[in-house]
């Protein structure tokens, strides 16, 4: 009896632990994107005008479905784990597999963006851009890196949920240990967050 409360308790510890190194890792997430959106800030009062016409070459359209594919997506990381700890086994599965697939569609909706700001030749670089008045360039070139590196830890969470998902069907991460699923999920939700600020940034600068 007081073997198995030791090991409950020595898991407790070991679940307290995970959360507090995700919550410390988030933080140097927030820290990271919370610099570009100061630089985007203050680059934005130096060339209101410029970051209004390259606003307007942006499809906010796009912008808002990708919204709405991500929103959905932390709805189904939320009823994977309320499925994990009910002991609902499939629908943890499915609802995890949506959530990999809707970042994944919200991929091929920023590659099909990107790919048509290179055929207008807006990327830094070109000889197009180089035409460009300079606030328009710094918009394209914050552009370009705050939604690429959002993109990379899009890809990252989905390789992470992809290896939950392995372990889930393994019975590896179960409804008696739920905290690995759990750390994904606020990773993925802050995946999402981010993107709420990145969309009126960029998409409704116009």
């Amino acid at each position: 009896m007081s073997s198995g409360h030791g090991h409950a308790a020595h898991a407790h510890r070991d679940d307290l632990g995970d959360k507090l190194g995700m919550w410390l890792f988030l933080v140097t997430e927030i820290v990271l994107f919370g610099g570009l959106f100061i630089a985007y800030s203050y680059m934005r009062s130096l060339y209101p005008a410029d970051f209004h016409h390259g606003g307007a070459e942006l499809n906010a359209t796009l912008g808002v479905i990708n919204t709405v594919v991500l929103l959905t997506s932390s709805l189904t990381m939320v009823l994977s784990l309320a499925a994990l700890q009910l002991g609902d086994l499939v629908k943890a599965k499915a609802f995890l597999l949506g959530t990999i697939l809707l970042g994944g569609c919200f991929l091929v909706i920023k590659s099909f963006e990107w790919g048509a700001k290179f055929q207008h030749h807006l990327y830094p670089g070109s000889a197009h851009m180089a035409t460009l008045p300079h606030g328009q360039q710094v918009f394209f070139g914050l552009y370009f890196t705050m939604t690429g590196l959002h993109g990379v830890h899009v890809l990252v969470g989905m390789s992470v949920l992809g290896w939950m998902y392995t372990h889930l069907a393994k019975g590896k991460i179960n409804q008696d240990r739920f905290v690995v699923l759990e750390n994904g999920g606020l990773y993925w939700h802050l995946v999402d967050v981010i993107w709420i600020f990145l969309l009126p940034l960029f998409y409704l600068a116009a």
